[in-house]
């Protein structure tokens, strides 16, 4: 059974990049479209990301379209989140999740019950 683990988090300043981690065990991902999702203070949680099964198509929020960037190893046991020029709005946890396909930039997880930790990212002065 598929498993995801998010890492990379941290504290930056605005303007500043991180790459987050998003490690499979279990299977690989080619079977799997993967999003990331935020949760922001006071905000439910969104989905910023998405890739296809294929990893041929990404797509984004307008809200980070431009900065953020999605990809996958060739070997389909991780994908990372490269971003860049990070706001303050970009403040909060992050999750990756396995789904069914990308709507958009939000990954079709179904009714998922367990989201794990994520990674917090922090974005401060």
């Amino acid at each position: 059974q598929l498993q995801l683990v998010e890492s990379g988090g941290g504290l930056v300043q605005p303007g500043g990049s991180l790459r987050l981690s998003c490690a499979a065990s279990g299977s690989t991902l080619d079977a799997y479209a993967i999003g990331w999702f935020r949760q922001t203070p006071g905000n439910s949680r969104e989905g910023i990301s998405c890739i296809s099964k294929s990893g041929r198509t990404t797509n984004y929020a307008e809200s980070v379209k431009g900065r953020f960037t999605l990809s996958r190893n060739d070997a389909k046991t991780a994908v990372y989140l490269q971003m860049d020029n990070l706001k303050v709005e970009d403040t909060g946890i992050y999750y990756c999740a396995p789904g069914i396909a990308c709507a958009g930039a939000v990954c079709i997880v179904g009714n998922r019950d367990d989201w794990g930790q994520g990674t917090q990212v922090t974005v401060s002065s």
